[in-house]
């Protein structure tokens, strides 16, 4: 109940975050997080600078921005603001049941707080075997190289062509660009490895979100607020949109998405509005290559199927085209099946995750977790 309460206010004046207004949770660039109320208070009447009261690292209210794993986690809880472990499904005790199965194993975990501050999306270039990171630090996008020293950092928050206000996904396309949806100002972005930036598209998106890239370099972005899904096909050498296409209306808030590489099928997550205290529920739609709906579940029908509660953050598909999901209420990663048996239910990892919000598999077959819990990457590979 401590740590849950530590968690859920605001450090300095202890009141409870919430998902507007002044107790709105808005990170600090050195990673600490205060309510909207405190931070404009801090700051003083000019809203210029302020003092982190824990670390005393100066900043500006300009560079202060949503807390996305914490707004996330209020959204689980539901209006009603219940308790985190009767939320997620779980009565207490230590981490989520259960051992990793046998022939995968955690073999190297990368970032961790300072690294990376609440990260919000990874990606892998299945040809170098480079991971890509989107967080809320300094230098937005962190790339690391296959052994996982970090290669890269680029993206500070600005108004040039090549800053990035808000990452909220990432993605690399096939000939090796870095995408990023930016919810700062709607928009979506490409660059090389190296940061330079080739190509940013607002083609009046209200909330880009997540995104994908298929084996031809185009890329399939959701739109959170505006409920769609959209094809992007550019030439990023060149720095050249081509063609952003509708390819799906009438979504709920749809957030994470992945392309099967294989079948080309798609995997979108929709998140449900809440009829009731802790009713906040995922939808997990699978629509073919023509995009043709194939089946779907939200987490009420998976709780009737399945033995919790699942609330799902992220989505991949595997080389075979099984269907994996992360789920933040047993903090797990859990395979789904194929679209054509969906749904399974076979958890691959099951312990050691905080707050699972990120999936990716890389040019080995290595899945790479993004754990915003404990602001790391962690790898698993077959042992």
């Amino acid at each position: 109940e401590e740590a849950e309460l530590s968690l859920l206010e605001c450090r300095v004046c202890f009141e409870r975050y919430g998902p507007g207004g002044q107790r709105r949770p808005r990170n600090l660039p050195c990673g600490h997080v205060l309510c909207r109320g405190c931070v404009g208070a801090l700051s003083g009447p000019d809203r210029r600078r302020l003092e982190c009261p824990f670390c005393r690292r100066a900043c500006g209210f300009a560079e202060t921005s949503d807390c996305l794993p914490l707004l996330q986690l209020l959204e689980v809880l539901g209006p009603a603001g219940g308790s985190v472990l009767s939320a997620l499904g779980r009565s207490g005790g230590g981490g989520a049941a259960g051992p990793v199965p046998a022939g995968l194993g955690l073999r190297l975990s990368l970032g961790g707080w300072g690294s990376l501050v609440n990260p919000t999306g990874v990606a892998a270039c299945r040809r170098s075997g480079r991971l890509a990171v989107a967080h809320d630090g300094k230098k937005r996008i962190h790339v690391f190289g296959p052994s996982g020293s970090c290669l890269h950092r680029f993206g500070e928050r600005g108004d040039a062509g090549n800053d990035i206000k808000y990452p909220l996904d990432v993605t690399v396309t096939s000939d090796g660009h870095v995408v990023v949806t930016d919810g700062g100002d709607c928009s979506v972005k490409a660059f090389d490895f190296e940061g330079r930036g080739v190509l940013a598209v607002r083609e009046g998106f209200c909330l880009p979100w997540g995104l994908d890239a298929t084996p031809e370099s185009e890329v399939i972005l959701t739109d959170s607020e505006a409920g769609a899904l959209y094809r992007l096909t550019a030439d990023f050498r060149n720095g050249k949109l081509k063609k952003c296409q509708l390819i799906r209306s009438q979504l709920i808030s749809p957030r994470g998405v992945a392309v099967s590489q294989t079948s080309g099928a798609i995997v979108v997550i929709e998140h449900l509005k809440a009829q009731g205290p802790n009713n906040s529920s995922t939808r997990v739609k699978i629509f073919s290559a023509e995009m043709d709906l194939i089946g779907q579940m939200d987490s009420f029908g998976l709780n009737l199927v399945f033995p919790s509660k699942i609330y799902t953050t992220a989505v991949a598909f595997d080389k075979e085209g099984h269907v994996i999901v992360t789920d933040v209420c047993s903090q797990a990663v859990i395979c789904l099946g194929k679209p054509e048996e969906f749904p399974i239910f076979n958890p691959l990892i099951s312990h050691g995750l905080s707050y699972p919000v990120g999936l990716t598999y890389m040019a080995n077959n290595s899945l790479a977790v993004l754990d915003s819990g404990d602001h790391s990457v962690k790898i698993y590979s077959s042992t």
